[in-house]
């Protein structure tokens, strides 16, 4: 996965922290996650906001189906 593959990486996240809110979690922390996640394969100095507000918002949108 690449940091444009926010869905792909939404769906990892919510998987792993079925319980945590994403929108309670920061971007330096949320970059951490991403970073710390099986088949993320990019470089961390190329994230950024607006890809991580996309990733957040991917995320979002699985917990609260799962919810």
């Amino acid at each position: 996965m690449k940091w444009t593959d926010a869905e792909d990486i939404g769906i990892a996240l919510s998987e792993k922290f079925p319980q945590m809110d994403p929108l309670a979690v920061r971007f330096t922390d949320l970059r951490e996650r991403v970073l710390q996640l099986d088949g993320f394969d990019d470089d961390p100095k190329t994230s950024n906001e607006p890809k991580l507000e996309a990733i957040q918002m991917a995320w979002y949108e699985e917990w609260k189906d799962k919810g």
